[in-house]
């Protein structure tokens, strides 16, 4: 069983993304369902695929932080606040797994390097092309829409 979807919400999604000033229904609503589809949750946190919430590779990590990050010292500078202390300098590819706030903020950076039109937060199927896009090539759209289905038994909360 993973974390509830509403309190993904509510404490990691919700927060990290105000953090990064990017906050939006439909930047809740898209990592939500991709940690739907990624790992329903976060009932398994790791596997061939990647690490944590939404199955990072370490690969994607590095390149990341290597080609995206490196051009926005800001930015990365935020990102790198929500890591740990320690723990990131000797195994950064663990901070995907323990770090649901960091795991969050490195996803949502994916998106963003991608330059990817946001589609609004009910539009699951536009949700679904994005995953598939940056997450999970091989996806078929409808894994995304019953992912959504299936895990995320309750209403999104309303953004303040």
């Amino acid at each position: 069983m993973g974390i509830a979807a509403n309190e993904l919400c509510l404490y990691v999604i919700r927060p990290t993304l105000v953090y990064l000033n990017r906050h939006c229904a439909s930047a809740e609503a898209l990592l939500l369902g991709i940690a739907a589809s990624q790992s329903a949750l976060g009932s398994a946190l790791h596997d061939r695929r990647g690490h944590g919430l939404y199955r990072i590779g370490e690969h994607r990590h590095q390149a990341v932080w290597d080609h995206f990050l490196a051009r926005d010292p800001e930015l990365a500078s935020l990102v790198r606040g929500l890591a740990s202390q320690h723990a990131f300098l000797g195994g950064p590819h663990l901070e995907l797994t323990v770090n649901l706030r960091y795991s969050t903020a490195i996803a949502w950076m994916l998106i963003e390097e991608q330059a990817t039109p946001m589609p609004a937060a009910d539009d699951l199927l536009g949700q679904a092309r994005i995953w598939r896009q940056i997450f999970h090539p091989q996806g078929r759209l409808r894994d995304f829409t019953q992912a959504w289905h299936s895990c995320i038994e309750q209403k999104l909360p309303q953004v303040s």
